[in-house]
């Protein structure tokens, strides 16, 4: 039997081979995405504490959830959070991408070097980055200091960005509600994108890579100097792997926790509670405020139900514009 009747028999089979193939990646999605997510619903209903199931009470929850204001600043607080990480991300990583794509020494290297702290551990990455944000043994400070500039309190300082330019260039007052992301805040989204950056590299290098070069040649000939033929070329070919990576930071982005728990922890999130991001908020209330577990669910819900609006959103209006 030669290799294409052995094809033609397989053919055959495809239904029953594929449902086989299916069915282990079925049973780990059923139980470990698709009966969590529906518990978290049933239970987003009733009043359950300290593990205990107390008594349906509808949508409490839900009522109790919109009208407590600390909800509404761990929704801003995330906001920050994703519009700090996500467009910074996109942009280094590809243009590191784009660097790294070239015919370079020590290639491999340099790939190495970016993608290792995707695969160090996130604890002890937070660990080492809080040493280096401390405000008086911190390394970053040191540097700082030797230069002639002034030390920061990094995790402790929970003024707005903003806020803190204002006051450095002699202002003496500034609007609360335009302060800013807090100091604390931009230092782990300094860590985030750092820890990320990795991964999106080498999402990017294989979108590069998959370029065929007789477009880039084409260019060439039409007389295209290096910053035409990325924008002509190279981007929007790169726009599905683009798209890809802007979707998927986005959604890791809003469900941050390790390293805001780790570098700004307990007790309230950060300074002053400014780095309390919503998946903070909603541990808080699981685990740490009396385990009412039913209140945490709802908040998982409604987290859910924004991720996927925006992920809706960003396939309406952004894949519009992708080149396939």
């Amino acid at each position: 039997m030669n290799w294409l009747e052995t094809l033609r028999r397989n053919k055959a089979m495809d239904p029953i081979t594929a449902a086989l193939y299916i069915v282990p990646a079925g049973i780990i999605v059923l139980i470990f995405r698709m009966i969590p997510i529906a518990s978290a619903f049933v239970l987003s209903f009733f009043d359950v504490k300290m593990g205990r199931v107390r008594g349906f009470i509808g949508l409490a929850h839900y009522v109790r959830l919109f009208q407590d204001p600390t909800f509404f600043n761990s929704l801003g607080t995330t906001a920050y959070y994703v519009i700090g990480v996500v467009p910074a991300s996109l942009f280094l990583s590809l243009f590191l991408a784009v660097l790294l794509n070239q015919k370079i020494k020590g290639l491999g290297f340099y790939r190495t070097i970016y993608f290792l702290p995707v695969v160090t551990s996130l604890v002890a990455i937070s660990m080492v980055w809080k040493w280096i944000f401390h405000p008086r043994l911190g390394l970053l400070n040191f540097v700082f200091e030797k230069l002639g500039g002034n030390s920061l309190l990094w995790l402790e300082e929970p003024r707005g960005i903003f806020e803190m330019a204002a006051g450095g260039l002699g202002w003496e007052w500034w609007p609360e509600a335009l302060s800013g992301p807090s100091l604390a805040l931009v230092a782990v989204v300094i860590v985030a994108i750092w820890r990320g950056i990795g991964y999106n590299i080498v999402i990017f290098l294989a979108g590069l890579q998959n370029i065929p070069d007789q477009y880039y040649e084409a260019a060439r000939i039409d007389g295209a100097n290096t910053r035409g033929v990325f924008w002509r070329v190279t981007w929007p070919l790169l726009s599905p792997t683009t798209f890809y990576v802007m979707l998927s930071t986005t959604i890791v982005s809003f469900q941050v926790f390790t390293q805001i728990y780790l570098m700004t922890g307990p007790p309230v999130g950060g300074p002053m509670g400014t780095t309390k991001v919503i998946v903070y908020y909603l541990f808080e209330k699981g685990f740490d405020a009396g385990g009412n577990m039913g209140y945490a669910s709802a908040v998982a819900l409604i987290l859910f139900g924004i991720i996927l609006t925006l992920t809706l959103i960003q396939r309406r209006v952004v894949e519009s514009r992708v080149y396939y």
